[in-house]
């Protein structure tokens, strides 16, 4: 599973998607996020599912890798699945025991898995088709007004990108350890829930010891470039909107008005 996180890693490419500005992209998953939450009828995602679906294939993008994503969090999907379908109350449609399901909590739970299905495809998107310099440099462009305030936009920038990048790498150190101590006879599957917690110790432990070892590594080389904060810091490529990024922003914003008009009207 853990093979699957597709979150914080970069497929390079050279599509329409790849190339739009950092900024736009940021700007259009937020958009579409805002979209995920204010939707109040089921069949309204079909037009997201249609977005995903297009933004994929321009991206150049295998399914197959977006769906492991989803796959690796099919156990978080399905729990509130089930959460939801038997702790909404509403008309009872069918009792099992002491368990009741609602035609209510039907609804709220697939709006549910679809949100969080829909949120976990549309970020690894962005991570997938945006650099970590041109991610961290489109999250500091956004924020930069704030640091006229005090506020450490590019600091906090760095923090995010690096953040992100350390996901796969923990879960590639993650899938190593397990290998290794299943190799010496450790067994992560077995058992019941508390056995299975104290089998984790021989994975967390080295795990964590490797994340200081990493962290340190990183702090060395950055203080080894002189890497002093964003300040008086310049860049090979500056971010610079084009006709495509101006085309695109505008059809993400017509995006939002469309549903905030089906939100209130409909």
């Amino acid at each position: 599973m853990l093979k699957d996180i597709t979150l914080g890693q970069y497929f390079p490419g050279n599509s329409f998607v790849h190339k739009l500005d950092p900024r736009v992209k940021i700007y259009g998953l937020t958009i579409f996020l805002v979209s995920i939450f204010i939707v109040k009828d089921l069949y309204m995602y079909i037009p997201l599912a249609l977005v995903l679906i297009a933004v994929t294939m321009n991206s150049k993008i295998p399914a197959k890798l977006l769906l492991n994503g989803i796959k690796s969090l099919r156990f978080i999907i399905i729990l509130t699945f089930l959460i939801n379908i038997i702790a909404t109350p509403g008309e009872v449609v069918l009792k099992f025991w002491i368990f009741k399901i609602t035609r209510e909590g039907i609804q709220f739970a697939s709006f549910m898995a679809l949100r969080l299905i829909f949120l976990v495809t549309s970020s690894s998107l962005l991570t997938l088709t945006t650099s970590p310099i041109a991610l961290t440099d489109g999250l500091e462009s956004i924020m930069k007004p704030l640091s006229k305030i005090g506020f450490p936009s590019h600091q906090l920038a760095m923090m995010m990108t690096i953040a992100l990048r350390f996901i796969p790498t923990l879960f590639d150190e993650a899938t190593k350890i397990m290998k290794s101590q299943a190799a010496r006879g450790a067994d992560f599957e077995s058992g019941n829930i508390i056995k299975r917690a104290k089998n984790l110790v021989p994975l967390l432990v080295p795990l964590f010891i490797n994340s200081f070892r990493r962290a340190d590594e990183l702090a060395t080389a950055m203080e080894a470039r002189c890497y002093h904060g964003g300040e008086g810091r310049t860049r090979l490529n500056a971010l610079k909107y084009d006709r495509k990024d101006y085309i695109t922003m505008v059809c993400i914003t017509v995006f939002l008005v469309l549903f905030i008009l089906q939100r209130i009207f409909i």
